[in-house]
């Protein structure tokens, strides 16, 4: 009888776990707990199974709703029996956890000491292993400058070594990494509690009624499109995310946009923006590779494709980034200048306005 029970809490859990895959969960690990297993509570189960976990992320991870039991969600405080099915659903597929290749590929270095690594990230290089992108990533070439270093993890990911926050494969600038656990958790705290500062520039299409603002708006992945985030502005679904903008020069059919990130989700900034009607220039995902302002004029199109050519990707980078240390609780800021990609496509722009100002 307890067979066949058994058997069918697993055609059950199979069934959820189809499930969760189509919100692009996958189950990393499965464990079934004895038939003679005494009551014990779900995070200590997992701790003795579980290398390199503490049980704080355990008991977050339960919260987040990553840990099931027979398929569905649980309390920290839940307790396993017999028979029971505990499953651990991250957003990447198990073999974008593979074990890490160290890849010599140069860093650009802003800080280092023995806590902390700030790098400065070139656009198009992808922060961490993952479907479609196993080598070549910016956690690879840390992985390789710091082979000597045990490198904390998060969450059971061991291929994201000392990954705190992330930004975008398209988005170039600063990126803060953690070299021991003690600085892991303390930074990740800060970005959890929205204490750090991160201030990006953004290139956006069209003009702006007003100079400086905020968007406080709740983010989710599209239903309809998992590779999209959109906004809820009902705010009964996603997550809050609010977004503080000044505008820095009105480029008459293109904006430079300071944007100062008070929460950090998946393309908050990019999504944001779309919004308000101001996507980002040449972002293809959403839709800001075609003309969305200007004129019908073939020379206007021709000068925008010439700057779609001048900065091949989303205008966007992360310009600040400010953070308390872990060690010594000195207030650290960093600033970076804007790659040489933007920059050009900035100041083409410019030239544009002065070339109708003079006519």
């Amino acid at each position: 009888m307890k067979e066949e029970n058994h058997n069918n809490e697993s055609k059950k859990v199979h069934s959820m776990y189809e499930s969760q895959r189509e919100d692009n969960l996958f189950e990393h690990y499965r464990f079934v707990a004895d038939p003679k297993q005494k009551m014990i509570r779900i995070d200590k189960f997992l701790m003795d199974r579980l290398e390199k976990i503490t049980r704080n992320r355990l008991q977050r991870a339960i919260r987040d709703g990553a840990i099931k039991v027979n398929g569905g969600m649980v309390k920290p405080n839940h307790k396993i029996r017999p028979h029971d099915v505990v499953t651990i659903l991250l957003p990447d597929p198990p073999e974008a956890n593979a074990p890490l290749e160290l890849e010599n590929i140069p860093l650009d270095i802003v800080y280092e000491d023995e806590d902390v690594l700030v790098v400065n990230k070139k656009a198009g290089m992808v922060v961490h292993p993952g479907v479609g992108h196993k080598s070549g990533t910016l956690v690879n070439a840390v992985a390789y400058h710091l082979r000597d270093t045990p490198l904390p993890f998060r969450d059971g990911y061991v291929s994201r070594p000392g990954l705190v926050h992330r930004i975008d494969k398209e988005t170039s600038g600063l990126l803060v990494l953690a070299k021991n656990e003690h600085a892991l958790s303390h930074l990740s705290k800060q970005f959890f509690d929205h204490t750090t500062y991160r201030r990006y520039y953004a290139l956006v299409w069209g003009n702006f009624d007003e100079t400086s603002g905020t968007v406080d708006m709740n983010l989710g992945r599209d239903p309809f499109n998992r590779m999209h985030v959109r906004v809820f502005p009902e705010g009964d679904m996603g997550k809050r995310a609010v977004t503080h903008f000044d505008v820095l020069e009105d480029l008459y059919y293109v904006s430079l946009v300071e944007c100062r990130l008070e929460t950090g989700r998946t393309h908050q900034i990019r999504v944001h923006m779309k919004y308000l009607g101001h996507t980002l220039f040449n972002d293809k995902r959403y839709g800001g590779d075609k003309i969305l302002k200007g004129t019908v004029y073939t020379k206007y199109k021709q000068f925008v494709q010439n700057s779609f050519k001048l900065m091949p990707r989303h205008g966007l980078h992360a310009k600040s980034l400010g953070f308390d240390h872990p060690r010594t609780g000195e207030r650290m800021m960093f600033n970076s200048e804007l790659p040489e990609d933007f920059q050009l496509c900035l100041d083409k722009w410019r030239k544009y306005i002065e070339t109708r100002k003079e006519k």
